[in-house]
C-alpha cells in the first residue's frame, strides 16, 4: 500500500521488484496476504496521521504489518515503540535486502527498527562528489549489470515492477534536496540532492515504454536542480529531447520545479521541445517577499508574475500549477493580501492549499509569531475556496482552445483523458465527445474545448492519430 507522493509510488515499484526477485508474490489485495507493507508518508501532520491510520487498519487483516517509507525512515524506533501493531519498521537502508527481511519477519524473527539520522550527512557536501556514494538511495540502485562494458541505455537493467497499469507512469530523475526551507523536514530523511545518470533514466524510460507507458512524469524533490551534481547545470535541457525520442513515448511532463532555479534555457526547452508538455509545476509556496525570506525562500508577487509572463510568451497555452502554505509563523494580514493578489492575477490551472503545521526538526518550530490555529483554519478555508474559484475560471478561459489529449480511460461512462496542462490525478481531466468509438488508453487526439465543469474540460474530437 502506497501513501503520499509520486516519488513514493516509484519507490514502491522498486520494492516490488526486489520482493519478486526474492521469491515473494506481490499483490494489492490484502486478503490471504502474509505481509501487508505500507509505504508511508511523513511530510505533514495530516499525512503522518493517514499513515498511522493505514497501519492500524492493516493490523486488522491478521497479516504481518511492515511500515516502510518516509514516516518509517523519519521516526524509526520511536514509531515502532508507539505503534506495536506494526511487526517491523524498516528504513531505506533495509531496502536492498527487503525480501530477506520479510522472510525473517514471517518466520517470527524480530527485526530491529533503524535509528533515524540526518541523511544529508551520508553524502559529501560538494554535489559533484556524490555520484560515488555507497549510501542507500531509493530509486538509485540499478540491478547488477550483465555486461559492465556495455553501458548503452537500452542495455542497462531496470529494478522496477509496475504496480498499476495504464499509459502513464512516474520516472524518478533525482532524490533529496539541498534547500533549507524553514517549514520542510524532507531533506533530513530523504537526504542531500543526487541526480540519477541520464543513462539510467533513459533505460528506465525505454522499459516503461515497453510496458505500455505513453506519458512520463519526471519526479524528484527538486527537478530544477537536476545535473548540478553531474557537473552540468543544463543536463535537464539536454535530457528532455532524448526522453521525448524514446520509442513509444508520446508525452513527457516535468513536476516539482523550483521557481528560484528555473533558468530561461529550461523554460525554453519545456515550452519548445516536441512531445514535452508545456506544463509548469511551480513550487511558489507564498508570494510575500518578506514571508518567503522567513521561509528561507526567494521571490515576490511581481517576480512570480513576471516568471509566468515569460513562460506564456513562449507558450501562450502553457499550463501552470502551484502549492501554497497559509499560516506560516509571522504571516500578517498584509502577507495574506499579497498572496491573494498573486493568485488572483496568476491565472493558474490548479492551486493546492496547505495549512502550516510545525514539523520536527525544522526552523519554523522555533520562530516567533506563530499564528493561532483557529486563524490558520480560517485562512486555509478562505484560500481553498479562492483556489477552486480561480482554477474554475481558468478552465472556463480554455473554452475554444484546441488541445492535445492523451486518453486515460475508455469505459461505459465515456472517454476521459488529459490535455497537456493536466497532470495525472491532481489537475482535472478532459471528457471527450464526438467520434470516440475506436479510441484506446494511450491514444492522443486533437480536440476543441467546448465546455468546462470546475477544473475539468469537455472537448470535441477534431482529429485522431
Amino acid at each position: 500500500m502506497t501513501l503520499g507522493c509520486a516519488r513514493n509510488e516509484v519507490d514502491s515499484e522498486e520494492l516490488a521488484a526486489r520482493l519478486a526477485q526474492g521469491g515473494w508474490q506481490v499483490t494489492d489485495d490484502s486478503d490471504g496476504a502474509d505481509v501487508v507493507m505500507v509505504n508511508t508518508c511523513g511530510f505533514i501532520e495530516q499525512a503522518k496521521q493517514d499513515s498511522i491510520d493505514t497501519l492500524l487498519d492493516a493490523s486488522d487483516t491478521g497479516a504481518k504489518v511492515v511500515a516502510t517509507g518516509c514516516l518509517a525512515e523519519r521516526y524509526g524506533r520511536q514509531l515502532a515503540d508507539s505503534l506495536p501493531e506494526a511487526d517491523a519498521v524498516l528504513g531505506f537502508d533495509h531496502y536492498p535486502d527487503i525480501a530477506a527481511r520479510l522472510d525473517a519477519i514471517v518466520a517470527g524473527e524480530e527485526i530491529a527498527s533503524h535509528e533515524p539520522r540526518d541523511r544529508r550527512k551520508l553524502l559529501p557536501i560538494t554535489p559533484t562528489e556524490r555520484s560515488a556514494t555507497q549510501a542507500v538511495i531509493p530509486g538509485h540502485a540499478p540491478a547488477s549489470r550483465a555486461d559492465e562494458d556495455d553501458h548503452r541505455p537500452q542495455h542497462l537493467p531496470v529494478l522496477r515492477r509496475r504496480l498499476t497499469g495504464g499509459p502513464v507512469a512516474n520516472l524518478k530523475i533525482a532524490s533529496g534536496c539541498d534547500r533549507r526551507c524553514a517549514f520542510c523536514a524532507i531533506p533530513t530523511f530523504r537526504g542531500a540532492f543526487v541526480s540519477r545518470s541520464p543513462e539510467e533514466i533513459l533505460a528506465e524510460a525505454a522499459w516503461l515504454a515497453s510496458e505500455g507507458v505513453r506519458e512520463l512524469t519526471l519526479v524528484s524533490e527538486n527537478t530544477t536542480s537536476y545535473g548540478k551534481d553531474l557537473g552540468d547545470v543544463a543536463a535537464l535541457d539536454k535530457l528532455l529531447p532524448q526522453l521525448a525520442a524514446v520509442d513509444g513515448i508520446s508525452r513527457v511532463r516535468l513536476s516539482y520545479l523550483q521557481p528560484a532555479e528555473l533558468r530561461p534555457s529550461l523554460i525554453e526547452a519545456i515550452a519548445r521541445t516536441e512531445k514535452v508538455a508545456p506544463y509548469f509545476d511551480l513550487s511558489f509556496q507564498h508570494s510575500s517577499r518578506s514571508l518567503l525570506r522567513r521561509m528561507r525562500r526567494f521571490g515576490s508577487t511581481d517576480g512570480f508574475l513576471e516568471l509566468l509572463e515569460s513562460v506564456r510568451a513562449l507558450s501562450p497555452l502553457a499550463g501552470a500549477r502551484t502549492n501554497v502554505i497559509v499560516g506560516f509563523p509571522g504571516e500578517t494580514e498584509e502577507d495574506v493580501a499579497e498572496l491573494e493578489r498573486f493568485l488572483t492575477n496568476a491565472r493558474l490551472d490548479a492551486i493546492g492549499v496547505f495549512a502550516y503545521s510545525d514539523e520536527d526538526g525544522t526552523e519554523g518550530v522555533d520562530l516567533d509569531g506563530h499564528v493561532d490555529p483557529d486563524e490558520i483554519a480560517k485562512r486555509y478555508e478562505h484560500f481553498s475556496v479562492l483556489a477552486e474559484e480561480l482554477s474554475s475560471q481558468r478552465a472556463a478561459e480554455r473554452v475554444g482552445e484546441t488541445i492535445s489529449v492523451l486518453i486515460d480511460a475508455v469505459d461505459d461512462d465515456g472517454v476521459d483523458g488529459r490535455a497537456e496542462h493536466q497532470a495525472p490525478e491532481v489537475d482535472g481531466n478532459t471528457a471527450l465527445i464526438g467520434d470516440v468509438d475506436d479510441l484506446r488508453p494511450g491514444d492522443i487526439v486533437t480536440a476543441k474545448v467546448v465546455d468546462s465543469i470546475g477544473v475539468d474540460l469537455v472537448a470535441e474530437i477534431v482529429s485522431s492519430g
